[in-house]
């Protein structure tokens, strides 16, 4: 085996993935279980889970399916003390699930809000602030949060989604400042529309996606492979020295 493979691989590794039954999440799960890591696989979707544990077992890795409610307070504190009951401990923690509530911000509702605020910030603190203190006794750990290039642009109709992102953008900072003198690498991965379920539901509809298409100089939204991809990179040893950092997956939007 050559020493490259060594240092992208997650042999021996445990990772819990949330948002894993579809997706980024989805092809996560696959990804780094292929590259060696068991899967603790997050979600509310009972069959979404079996699905994913099967996809992961194929590939000869352990799988624990944890059903649990992210946009509640108690359900991601259930979820990480879950996974670390079924593996002792978390070595990689990728912060995937999210939701988008679109609205104008004359339109926007305050469940909307606060829902949003919940999945993609909340949790990934919650869950973090769980699985950190383990980490820290091991002095090693990696935690990716899955954010967006709204969380560095802003977009129409996305004020909830745009400011949840920023949010947690700035959050992987804040971690990488407390942590990284741990060996902690916190960073967070930034991709322009990826044709997910998600994806499809905001940006399907011509009117949405045309003019969106015509701001990335790729000429193409992104595949749920490509963002698995860089988040394998950032949970192997290959990118140790990289913290802190908003890795934009955008096809060249934010160059234009």
């Amino acid at each position: 085996m050559g020493e490259w493979v060594k240092r992208f691989g997650l042999a021996g590794k445990r990772a819990l993935v949330t948002g894993a039954t579809r997706g980024i999440g989805f092809e996560t799960c696959k990804v780094l279980a292929d590259a060696g890591a068991d899967i603790a696989a997050v979600g509310r979707d009972a069959a979404g889970l079996a699905e994913v544990a099967a996809a992961v077992r194929a590939l000869g890795r352990t799988c624990v399916a944890i059903e649990a409610d992210l946009a509640t307070a108690q359900g991601p504190l259930e979820a990480a003390r879950a996974a670390i009951k079924a593996f002792s401990a978390i070595d990689i923690l990728v912060n995937n699930a999210g939701v988008a509530l679109i609205a104008p911000l004359l339109q926007a509702t305050v469940d909307d809000w606060d829902t949003t605020m919940a999945v993609n910030l909340r949790a990934p603190f919650l869950l973090a602030r769980e699985l950190a203190p383990q980490m820290i006794a091991r002095k090693a750990g990696k935690i990716i949060n899955v954010s967006s290039q709204a969380g560095v642009v802003a977009l129409d109709d996305h004020g909830a989604y745009c400011a949840s992102k920023g949010g947690l953008n700035m959050l992987t900072k804040v971690m990488t400042v407390e942590w990284a003198k741990h060996n902690i690498q916190t960073n967070s991965v930034c991709p322009t529309v990826i044709l997910t379920p998600m994806g499809e539901k905001v940006w399907g509809q011509p009117d949405k996606g045309l003019p969106m298409l015509a701001k990335i100089p790729a000429g193409r939204f992104g595949k749920p492979i490509e963002v698995a991809d860089m988040i394998l990179y950032l949970a192997s040893s290959a990118s140790d020295l990289v913290c802190g950092q908003d890795i934009l997956i955008d096809g060249g939007y934010t160059a234009a």
